[in-house]
């Protein structure tokens, strides 16, 4: 039950702190960001709504896709990301204020994708689901046969082109997130998965404790 709890909790918390890192980036949207966000913001732009409700829409739309090729139901983790995720960068971009400073912008900016790889990392190491992204990614990467870089750099390259033509907001920034994000998450997923089962592990050690039978002599 500990174990399970635990993982929750990551997946939940990781979620959050991505859609905060995410947040930042959008912030600091003059030097660029991510090609799903500039898809997302070229939509806001052109259809209104919020950001955080076209990141819901393409993810539904992702996962129904998903389903009708896979005919598998995705796992409730991934429909936590793709509502949750969305939920959070619209609370996140009203709570958090504009700056006009362009340093300021940088700060926000790479505090943003270090924040963006823990979240990642954290929310995918409990194994509950992965977002419907990374799992149309991961699926378009069996069905073809080709390495999962190469298929998240092509997707991402037509996104953020769809996203560019609609008046998403593309820069450096942007190719400083897609050369990046995969390294610091390389980093992050491990680590978030070794504190996961050492928390798990203590966990189970505390339990068997509390369980053990008192000596008559215990005063501890």
């Amino acid at each position: 039950m500990k174990e399970l709890l635990i993982r929750w909790a990551f997946l939940l918390s990781g979620i959050i702190i991505l859609a905060l890192g995410i947040t930042l980036t959008i912030k600091a949207k003059d030097l660029g960001i991510s090609p799903w966000d500039v898809f997302h913001y070229g939509l806001f732009l052109k259809l209104g709504l919020t950001i955080g409700v076209w990141s819901i829409v393409s993810g539904l739309v992702i996962v129904l896709i998903t389903f009708i090729f896979t005919k598998t139901i995705p796992k409730i983790g991934t429909f936590l990301n793709m509502v949750l995720i969305g939920v959070f960068i619209d609370i996140f971009n009203w709570t958090i204020p504009s700056f006009e400073d362009f340093w300021m912008e940088v700060f926000l900016f790479l505090t943003g994708i270090f924040i963006t790889a823990c979240g990642v990392g954290i929310y995918v190491a409990p194994g509950l689901g992965a977002g419907p992204r990374d799992s149309v990614m991961l699926n378009l990467s069996d069905w073809t046969g080709w390495r999962v870089s190469y298929v998240r750099s092509g997707i991402e390259l037509i996104i953020c082109m769809i996203g560019w033509l609609l008046g998403g907001p593309v820069g450096m920034g942007t190719i400083l997130i897609v050369l990046c994000l995969g390294p610091l998450v390389g980093i992050t997923m491990p680590s978030s998965v070794k504190l996961m089962n050492f928390l798990i592990r203590r966990g189970e050690r505390d339990e068997n404790l509390n369980q053990r039978a008192l000596r008559i002599n215990h005063h501890d």
